[in-house]
This record gives structure tokens, sequence and C-alpha cells, in this order.
């Protein structure tokens, strides 16, 4: 019988996605994406800021997006270094804020820029893909 010729590398392509309804329940199977992922990479050390930044990546493209599915993904660039993204029907690119004290919302992308080594938007002809990336320690 044939050998398969394909082997796991250890960064890049092939990652972990996965199409998702456009619903805050999405948020639940987006977090056990990005846990199997790390999970299986070793780099338990991102899990939990990895985990809160798809739940806001997630709630952001709820919220925002106008189509009745998002994409989540997981990709290990680099030995170290894992790229969270969401993408989403919608060309209208996040942008941070500053929200006031009493609002309950707007808080999302701050947290994001704040647990993140790098992250933002690109644009695509059909909407966007929201990154951020984690850099393990060590």
């Amino acid at each position: 019988m044939p050998q398969p010729t394909t082997r796991v590398r250890p960064t890049g392509h092939p990652g972990y996605s996965e199409t998702l309804p456009r619903d805050p329940e999405s948020a639940a199977t987006a977090r056990g994406l990005v846990r199997a992922a790390i999970s299986t990479w070793g780099l338990d050390d991102l899990t939990d800021d990895a985990v809160l930044i798809v739940s806001e990546l997630v709630a952001n493209a709820v919220r925002h997006a106008r189509w009745r599915s998002i994409r989540v993904m997981v990709e290990r660039i680099a030995p170290r270094t894992v790229r969270v993204a969401v993408a989403d029907f919608s060309r209208a690119l996040p942008v941070p804020c500053a929200p006031k004290n009493d609002e309950e919302g707007g808080r999302g992308l701050a947290l994001v820029l704040t647990l993140a080594a790098n992250w933002g938007a690109d644009e695509r002809h059909w909407g966007k893909v929201v990154w951020a990336e984690l850099e393990a320690r060590g």
C-alpha cells in the first residue's frame, strides 16, 4: 500500500478554520477551535489570550457584518507565533475607539491591542479578515 506523501508542517498551512453562523453562540465554537489548535502546537501559554481575542473578533463580526456566516482561522505563522483571524462579509474596517466610562461596549479592540503582539485588518473584494498575532514566551 502506498504511503501518504503529505506531512504536517510545524508552521504555516494547514491551519485550523471553520465557517460558523454569524450568531453570538459561535464564539464558544471559535474558542474551542483556538484551544484545540494551540494545544496541538504545544503553545498552551497563549491559550487564555487567544481565546479572549477570538471572542472579541467574533463579537465584532456578529455585530457589524451583514451576512449569515463568518470564518474563524487559527494559523501558526512561526514556531512561537499564532495568528487568530475572523473573516466576514463586511468591508467596514474596525476602528479602535475610546468609550466613555458609562458605555457598555466599545472596548473589544482595545483589549485586542493590549493582548496581541500585532493586529490588523486585510481588505478583500468580498469583505475583510481581522487578525491578531500572539507570541509565546521563551
